[in-house]
């Protein structure tokens, strides 16, 4: 009776502990930004807690509107002092929209800051990939006032050639109305140090809409994460901006409205997870059954029965 030894090939062995490797990164990988994200969940979303507010901030607020179609035809006016109307700002790309009003001086410009930083870093470009549009809630704000603002938001861009792609409006109170109705963006005059009502009260916060202009995303707060902002312009543009990353992270993550952040969905990952191990146990299957090539190891030697 012969027996002959098996050998396993130091090849197998190598693709066994790569493939292991490569399904334990891909699951940390999703995992770990899926504790934060839920973490962050959890958080109350950003604006001041409406407990024991005095009665006309209550009214002030955001309500999503999700899909909603903006009044494209409103007439507004542009930082030159040209009537335009806001469908000219869409068409092509998907657009980052703020409501603010350009004579405040404390929390507009933190948002205004915010989106131009989240934005320099998304890796997107503005006239290219998106357009900007910032409209004025105050009736009473000129173009000049446009000017400045709209300089100020291309100084913290860090891009003084995206000016075509970034477009600050003025208008009176019908058109203001309609855009603050369509996005569900309430405010309300509340008095100044000197008691006279030239302020106020409102949420701060930043919204995506697409191409044909229906809103798609809400970012409350004064920061806002680039990787979600780059994901919601990627969506909202029906995927004909971005990588094969992005598609790849929105198909493993959901946007949650509530904390305005998109989150890893579980089952998504589980099951590609599944079809990772799969493909693993697949290919460990076909190396482990398949004749090696090179190397040769030497026939065992015969033993008597």
């Amino acid at each position: 009776m012969r027996m002959v030894s098996r050998h396993v090939h130091p090849r197998v062995i190598r693709h066994f502990h790569f493939g292991w490797a490569v399904m334990t990164a891909l699951l940390l990988s999703l995992w770990v930004p899926h504790c934060r994200a839920q973490y962050a969940a959890d958080q109350p979303v950003g604006g001041t807690a409406q407990t024991g507010l005095p009665p006309y901030l209550k009214q002030a607020g955001i309500a999503q509107n999700l899909n909603h179609k903006l009044p494209l035809t409103a007439q507004f006016i542009d930082s030159t002092g040209k009537t335009v109307s806001l469908g000219q700002y869409f068409g092509s790309r998907p657009v980052v929209l703020a409501e603010v009003y350009f004579s405040c001086g404390m929390l507009c410009p933190q948002v205004l800051h915010g989106a131009a930083d989240s934005l320099k870093q998304t890796g997107l470009k503005a006239g290219k990939d998106y357009d900007v549009l910032v409209a004025s809630f105050d009736p009473q704000d000129t173009p000049q006032q446009a000017v400045e603002a709209k300089q100020h938001f291309l100084n913290w861009l860090g891009d003084p050639s995206a000016a075509s792609g970034v477009h600050f409006l003025t208008g009176a109170q019908p058109s203001i109305d309609a855009l603050t109705t369509a996005t569900g963006f309430h405010y309300v005059r509340v008095p100044g140090p000197d008691g006279k009502l030239d302020q106020f009260a409102h949420s701060s916060v930043i919204m995506v809409a697409t191409p044909d202009g229906r809103l798609s995303k809400y970012f409350s707060g004064i920061e806002y994460a680039p990787r979600d902002l780059r994901l919601a312009m990627v969506e909202a543009s029906d995927h004909k901006i971005g990588t094969a990353t992005d598609l790849f992270l929105l198909y493993c993550c959901n946007y949650n409205p509530t904390s305005g952040k998109y989150t890893v969905a579980i089952l998504r990952v589980l099951g590609l997870a599944g079809f990772v191990t799969i493909l693993i146990v697949i290919g460990m299957f076909y190396l482990l059954t398949r004749k090696p090539t090179g190397r040769k190891f030497p026939p065992s030697s015969p033993t008597a029965a």
